[in-house]
């Protein structure tokens, strides 16, 4: 079957999926939130409209993000656009950490004004931690679907994609298939996001492999298993690949999300990505605001903006599919020349439930590091 541009025909929640971490301004000392009206604002009504929301966001200055690599999802931009427009300042830091790097940040920092303010999460971090998240519907709630969002707005999907095999053209051979990373030819060459115990980028890294190999999401197992044959045969790499370890050729293939393939594309002319049709795994990310934010109405007025047609053209630019793409595309708003572009996907999508997530999350915490050590 072929996926429409956004994942919305997808009924069950989006699969894992895990981004980077921290945030933070510079100093350690003052309070987390909770002293504002903005800190219990549930919407923007709350504060007296957008307008005053804005205000008191001005007034506090500063926003922290944490997980956001600026060539994630065209984040870069994202973060420049709303300092521009709303001259606050974006304190983002390590931008290559895990989700469950996020959370534990937020714990370590909570009460300074170095927590985080808000959070990008992959989905069983997200949902394991919803007692750290205050309650939020942005003015754009009504057009996000119900199955993409908490009912009372503790967390929001707000981007998606779907696990890829990304790769240099000029480097290896063209890639059809997961089996075609145990080929000779792509000896020391293949990289994976991050460590599927941590992020879930490589989670669905692993059940993508897992699915082509006969698993399932019920079955995580023969995932486990191909990456233990792919270092046994010399081609996994245990390096954490980037923009960076992209354009220098040291990760000539990634197994990562389609739309971070679209951004090497953009550096490396010679980068292909290839989403296996036997093994198609979508997700979305979660988003949420930290419920001890220093910053309450900051991060409040970021996820206004998040889910305003302008940021979500900006993710849609970014190549991922925003999770208003459909309800934008109907009214209009949406940037037709990049929804147009976003490449059709073949194949049954998997999308592990919040179950499955556990039960492969718990597998793999007993048996990744043996496999690959």
């Amino acid at each position: 079957m072929k996926i429409r541009r956004t994942l919305v025909s997808l009924t069950a929640m989006a699969t894992v999926a895990s981004l980077a971490a921290c945030a933070a301004p510079e100093s350690d000392n003052g309070s987390g939130g909770g002293d504002s009206d903005a800190a219990s604002a549930t919407s923007a009504k709350d504060l007296g409209g957008l307008d005053a929301l804005v205000e008191a966001a001005q007034e506090e200055g500063e926003l922290n993000v944490i997980a956001l690599p600026p060539d994630w999802a065209n984040y870069g931009e994202v973060i420049s656009t709303f300092e521009d427009k709303y001259d606050i300042k974006v304190n983002s830091d390590q931008p290559t950490a895990a989700s469950q790097e996020e959370i534990n940040a937020a714990k370590e920092l909570k009460g300074t004004k170095r927590a985080p303010d808000v959070f990008d999460l992959g989905q069983s971090v997200a949902l394991a931690n919803t007692d750290m998240f205050a309650p939020y519907q942005v003015e754009t709630w009504d057009t996000i679907p119900e199955e993409f969002k908490a009912p009372d707005g503790e967390w929001v999907n707000d981007y998606g994609g779907y696990m890829a095999i990304g790769y240099d053209s000029a480097v290896v051979p063209d890639v059809t298939e997961v089996a075609d990373l145990l080929k000779p030819e792509f000896k020391g060459k293949v990289a994976l996001n991050g460590d599927p115990t941590q992020a879930g980028a490589a989670f669905s890294g692993v059940m993508m492999a897992a699915i082509a190999q006969g698993g399932s999401p019920d079955d995580i197992a023969p995932g486990v298993d191909f990456f233990a044959d792919l270092k046994k045969a010399g081609n996994f790499l245990t390096v954490d690949p980037d923009s960076t370890t992209i354009e220098q050729g040291t990760t000539p293939v990634v197994i990562d999300w389609d739309y971070l393939g679209a951004a090497a594309a953009a550096n490396v002319d010679t980068w292909k990505t290839v989403v296996p049709s036997e093994a198609v795994v979508a997700g979305y990310y979660y988003q949420a605001i930290n419920a001890d934010a220093p910053h309450p109405a900051a991060a409040r007025l970021w996820q206004e903006f998040l889910y305003s047609d302008e940021g979500q053209n900006l993710w849609l630019k970014g190549g991922a599919r925003p999770v208003r793409g459909e309800s934008m595309a109907e009214a209009g708003t949406i940037d037709a020349k990049l929804w147009d572009a976003l490449p059709e996907v073949t194949g049954d999508p998997v999308i592990p439930s919040n179950e499955q997530t556990e039960t492969a999350g718990a597998y793999l915490a007993k048996n990744w590091s043996k496999a690959i050590r």
